[in-house]
């Protein structure tokens, strides 16, 4: 299967963005595959801002969120349609950065800050927050 990310744009500060991920290439299975967004910033490494789980129905619906987006940034799933979003509110320069989306049969949810390996991800797109 395969991901494809859109949304990205130049916004100004404390502006609002929503990222797609639509992916392609799952059958019927996307439904049932944890999904996530992870960003890029210049000069850094790739670091996991949001993810949602559905894969384990014991624990289908719960989200994650990094410190830095946590209360701004909302993940949520149009299965329907086989794609994803991240809403993202009261944009900062500091995410300014490639969002990639990623997608897993059966995640390892992120712990302690650590965010741990996704099987498929889109090629990315960029969000520029301009001051």
């Amino acid at each position: 299967g395969a991901a494809r990310e859109s949304g990205g744009d130049l916004v100004e500060t404390g502006g609002s963005l929503t990222l797609s991920c639509a992916a392609s290439g799952f059958g019927d299975d996307f439904a049932e595959y944890d999904k996530c967004w992870f960003r890029q910033a210049p000069g850094q490494e790739r670091e996991g801002i949001a993810c949602l789980r559905v894969s384990d129905p014991k624990w289908r619906g719960n989200t994650y969120y990094s410190d830095s987006v946590q209360g701004r940034f909302t993940i949520s799933s149009d299965n329907a349609k086989d794609t994803f979003n991240l809403r993202m509110t009261n944009l900062r320069t500091q995410n300014t950065a490639v969002y990639y989306c990623a997608a897993d049969p059966d995640f390892r949810p992120p712990s302690g800050g650590v965010w741990y390996h996704m099987d498929h991800w889109g090629i990315g797109t960029l969000v520029t927050v301009s001051s």
